[in-house]
Order: structure tokens, then C-alpha cells, then sequence
């Protein structure tokens, strides 16, 4: 007996739209497909030999995939603009209707690759291809989870079917201890062997789980997690009340190794308040992959056509869900009083992309959006540059060095840093030095006030270039400097402890003091952050001699509210709150 879900194609290739959410039937269907489930296309049921990196989604790509089904003038539209930036991999049952519709829409057909091919539903982001690389930069390779649509099987086959296309090995996810249930809507990583989920991923793979697969702990997960894809730090959120598919691409998305974009509700409104408590949770307990609080940026949620929320029944309409294909993004919107905003907030965000959006009105009643019908494919041979952003530092006077970890498989021929105080005029080119992967170059000193732009060039031995940022020059790191801060020796009795005292007065108007106690010389830090956990003030980062010290903050120039301080030295580490009323 062959099941076929409402929606999937028939043998007449007639069909229905099926939405991102599992529908009555699928829900009905899972005991009898628990017990009789659609046979596996098993390439590699191991995972990847040795250790992996799943690339971020702001690496460079190759192409990006999408299954031409429903919401076509989303998906001719998304074609539009994607086509310029890579391949674009149509998978679709008949290739002519597809350029039809396309050149109908005054749509070129420039890299677009047709792969014909059975299919269920558009939501490939959900079962589509992960690209990991073996080490950091080598063999490309294709991880593939069990897809949590049991009832669409033709969608789950879709990674082996392009792993065949492109020649590329594939490794899944399906034999017990290793079977696991995910879905991409529901995961986004770092590059650097971080990721991001919802508890979604822990209750569908727990005792008694629809899918047939065996009970696993969160501890088993991650070592899944860790074999196949190389995260080493899986963090995860408690589901929200209200957007259903417990994906976290609809509320929260990395704009790189650093920087969240977290969609905003109105005070106290609908998922508000569970995705406040999920933001402060990453902030408190994790820091980026180079050990530095992450920086928020948000971006309101708009309400449905008649101003209610989803927790009044409107659609969850959401800008998180973008997606990036090389040097552009593309975002969805939906009225224009709304859609001006979120796209000035991505443009200041993410500058020198070209940021565009979609209307997505038609498809947002079915829980998805951009992120959700795309799914990008990574470079055969990246050059990977793993880089921090310089912040605004107090380092006036001095040179600023500019470092980076830089690899490729065939090895790097030149890697070079661009810096200019004025992008209108240019850049000025500095060669980098390398010493084991590590790349430096310095800025030259510059009086404090002094905004810098830069970004870094790399080139490959089979030649290759990449910069970072992606779209360099025109998008860049950029930073201010600024004079050292007066941190002030009080006495000379050393003390016996580490020690962060709370400021006085608190709360205050418009100065404070903190101060501290250094217990044996070590290297402090001493960092201002806001509500949202920005880093708003470097007090200072140096070496100190054990002592204690007094720091007077004015802080005229910021908004009343709650803030934090927290000081390191050596492995003592302490935060503080204070309160800023004027």
C-alpha cells in the first residue's frame, strides 16, 4: 500500500500546496507510516571520516536550491535574484514549464541547472542538503537528517538525489545510535562549530517519538551533532507558544559570527516575552566563537492585515526568515509601512549587500517564508577566513592589528588588509604576515574620534579570492577609536581577593563609580553592556598590577535604563547591574 499526502504529486504530476506545519492527515498517518515507513535511498549511513565544519550561510555558495511547486511568483522572484549571485538548482518535474513561467516574468535563464525529479512540497529548507568540509576546507561532503515529514518521502530522497547530481559524498542520519530527526528551519550555525536550535530537536527525538527512531538524550544529540557536522556547542531554546512549527529561522537569525537578529513584538505581545527570555539566555551563558558577547540587533514582528499578532489569530508574519545568497539577502515583507523599516535595519546591518525583498502575503498562512523554500550549497573549495570585527576600541595613539585565521585546501598564496578612513577615496592595501594559518596586519595610529574602515583579501594557490566581508569593499568592518579611559589606582594594601564592588550611587544621574579589587597581576577587562547585552563601553583591556582600582563613569551621552558591568581577570569573572534614571 502506497500512501500519498494530500499535496504531493500525483502520478498525473497534479497537485496541491502543502504548508510547512504537518497537516490532519499527515498526523493521522504517522502510526501506519511508524510501523511500514518508505524505504531509505542510503548512500552512507556513517558519518563524515574525521573531523567536519558545517559552513555559515553567509559563506560563499555555489548554488542555491528550490522545488518548483507552489507560490510560484514567490519562487520566480527569488530565481530573479539569485541567479545573479550562483547556480540555481530548480528541482521540478517538467523544466520547460519552468522557463515558461520564468521567461514570462521577464526572468533571464542565466545558471540555472533543472533537476528533474519527484518531490512533495516547496519547504526544502527543512529537507534539503547540509554542506559540511572535512578539516575546515577540504572534501566537500553532504550531511542529511531524517526529515520530521514522515508522510513526504519524495522530499526526503531530495539530498541523495543531489549529492548523485553534484558527485558529492553523503552521510545520513539513519541507522540507530545515529538515526536523528531534525529539520533546517530549525537550526543555523556559526561556521565556527556553533549552533542554534529550538528544544524541538530534543522532543522529537525522545522516547516514544513518532518517527520511529531510537530515544536519545540531549547528551547522544549533540555527539550526533558533533560527528556529522562538527558542532561542539549546540545551543538551545525553549519553544515558543505561538508560531507552531517551533523553528527558530521565523523569530531569530545570524547575520554573522556575532551579530543576532531577533524579531521583536510589542511589549507583552504574543511570543514577546518567550523570545526575551530566550535572548537573555544565550546572552548570560554563551559568548561568540572569538569570546565575545554577541551583539543584538531587532527588528519588529509585524502584525497580519488587520493588526493582530498571532496569538489573536494573525498571520506570523516575521524578517527574520531572509536568506543569504552571496553578496545579497533576501528578505520578505508584507506592507509597506512595515517593510521600510526592516529593510533600512538589514541595510544598516549588513552594509554593502544588495538587500531586496518579497512579497510573501500568499505563503505566510502556511508558516514559512524566503528562508524556509531555499537551501544553499557551499563552494567546492572555500577560502575560509575566520575574522572578528574590530569593536570600537580605546587604542587611539596606538597601531590596531588586524588578525585572521585563513585556510584553503590548496593553500593561501597572498592574504592582504584594506583599511581607509574615507571609502570614497579608496583603500590602502597592506600585505598580511603569516605564522601557522594566522594572518596580521596593523593599522597605522590614529587620533581618538577616528571612525576605520576595513576588510581582508585572501587568494588561494589555485587562485581563488575571497574577502571578508563578502561584498568588500563596498561592505566592510568599520570601527572607531578612542582615547584610553582613566581606570585610577585607589591604594597600595594588595588585596586578598578578586572582587567587582557594586557602583555608587546606584541608581544615578549622570555619574558613577565601580570599583574593583585585582588580587595578582593579571590581564582585566572591564566592559559596559546595555539591556540587550550590546557592548556599549570598553572601560579597559589590558595588563594590571594587582591593586585596587576606581573608575568614574559619565554617562551623559546614554539613554536612562538598565545596564551591566562585568569584569575579568584571569579566571575570576563578575557582572553587575546598574540603573541610569534621568
Amino acid at each position: 500500500m502506497i500512501l500519498l499526502p494530500v499535496g504531493a504529486f500525483t502520478q498525473d504530476n497534479s497537485k496541491t500546496f502543502l504548508p510547512n506545519y504537518m497537516t490532519e492527515w499527515e498526523k493521522s498517518q504517522l502510526e501506519y507510516l511508524r510501523k511500514n515507513p518508505y524505504p531509505q535511498q542510503v548512500m552512507d549511513p556513517n558519518p563524515p571520516p574525521g573531523p567536519v565544519r558545517t559552513m555559515a550561510e553567509w559563506e560563499e555558495l555555489q548554488a542555491i536550491q528550490i522545488t518548483w511547486t507552489a507560490q510560484l511568483p514567490i519562487l520566480r522572484q527569488i530565481v530573479d535574484h539569485a541567479q545573479e549571485e550562483c547556480l540555481v538548482y530548480i528541482i521540478c518535474s517538467d523544466s520547460n514549464s519552468v522557463k515558461t513561467y520564468l521567461t514570462s516574468g521577464g526572468v533571464p535563464h542565466t545558471n540555472l541547472r533543472f533537476l528533474i525529479t519527484s518531490f512533495n512540497s516547496i519547504w526544502c529548507r527543512d529537507y534539503g542538503p547540509w554542506t559540511v568540509y572535512s578539516g575546515t576546507v577540504d572534501t566537500l561532503r553532504i550531511v542529511d537528517w531524517i526529515y520530521n515529514r514522515p508522510s513526504r518521502p519524495q522530499d526526503n530522497a531530495s539530498p541523495v538525489f543531489i549529492s548523485n547530481y553534484m558527485g558529492v559524498p553523503i552521510h545520513q542520519t539513519l541507522n540507530s545510535p545515529n538515526d536523528l530527526v531534525n529539520t533546517g528551519g530549525n537550526f543555523m550555525a556559526d561556521g565556527h562549530g556553533t549552533a542554534f536550535a529550538s528544544k524541538l530537536i530534543l522532543t522529537e527525538n525522545q522516547a516514544g517519538n513518532p518517527y520511529g527512531v531510537s530515544a536519545k538524550n540531549e547528551s547522544q544529540i549533540n555527539g550526533i551533532m558533533s560527528t556529522y557536522m562538527g558542532i561542539n556547542r549546540y545551543i538551545k531554546m525553549e519553544t515558543l507558544p505561538y508560531d507552531q512549527i517551533h523553528h527558530i529561522d521565523m523569530h531569530i537569525k545570524l547575520l554573522d559570527e556575532e551579530t543576532l537578529l531577533v524579531g521583536q513584538y510589542p511589549a507583552g505581545i504574543a511570543d514577546g516575552p518567550q523570545i526575551e527570555l530566550n535572548l537573555q539566555y544565550v546572552l548570560a551563558n554563551f559568548r561568540t566563537c572569538f569570546n565575545k558577547p554577541y551583539k543584538v540587533i531587532r527588528i519588529p514582528m509585524p502584525p497580519g492585515p488587520n493588526g493582530q499578532y498571532p496569538n489573536n489569530g494573525g498571520d506570523y508574519r516575521t524578517y527574520t526568515n531572509s536568506v543569504f545568497v552571496n553578496k545579497t539577502v533576501i528578505v520578505p515583507t508584507y506592507a509597506q509601512q512595515y517593510d521600510t523599516t526592516a529593510l533600512r535595519i538589514y541595510r544598516e546591518a549588513l552594509p554593502g549587500y544588495k538587500i531586496v525583498g518579497i512579497d510573501c502575503n500568499a505563503i505566510i498562512p502556511s508558516l514559512g517564508a524566503i528562508h524556509c523554500i531555499t537551501k544553499e550549497i557551499g563552494v567546492s573549495e572555500p577560502v575560509f577566513i575566520s575574522h572578528s570585527g574590530i569593536r570600537d576600541t580605546s587604542n587611539a595613539g596606538n597601531p590596531t592589528e588586524v588578525k585572521a585565521y585563513i585556510k584553503s585546501k590548496s593553500g593561501i598564496q597572498s592574504a592582504k588588509m584594506f583599511w581607509t578612513l574615507d571609502t570614497t577615496s579608496g583603500f590602502t592595501q597592506v600585505n598580511m604576515t603569516n605564522t601557522g594559518d594566522t594572518f596580521r596586519a596593523n593599522i597605522p595610529a590614529q587620533v581618538s574620534g577616528t571612525k576605520i574602515y576595513y576588510y581582508i583579501s585572501a587568494a588561494s594557490v589555485s587562485g581563488r579570492t575571497v574577502t571578508k566581508p563578502l561584498p568588500a569593499p563596498s561592505g566592510n568592518f568599520r570601527f572607531t577609536v578612542s582615547s584610553p579611559i582613566a581606570v585610577t589606582p585607589i591604594n597600595s594594601v594588595t588585596p586578598l581577593k578578586f572582587a567587582l564592588m557594586q557602583n555608587f550611587p546606584n541608581p544615578f544621574n549622570p555619574s558613577t563609580k565601580i570599583k574593583f579589587d585585582i588580587a595578582k597581576s593579571s590581564n582585566v577587562t572591564l566592559k559596559i553592556y546595555d539591556a540587550s547585552g550590546r557592548e556599549v563601553l570598553k572601560v579597559t583591556d589590558a595588563y594590571m598590577n594587582a591593586g585596587s582600582y576606581s573608575f568614574e563613569w559619565n554617562a551623559s551621552r546614554f539613554a536612562s535604563g538598565i545596564y551591566f558591568y562585568k569584569l575579568t581577570a584571569g579566571e575570576f569573572t563578575d557582572v553587575k547591574k546598574m540603573i541610569l534614571i534621568k
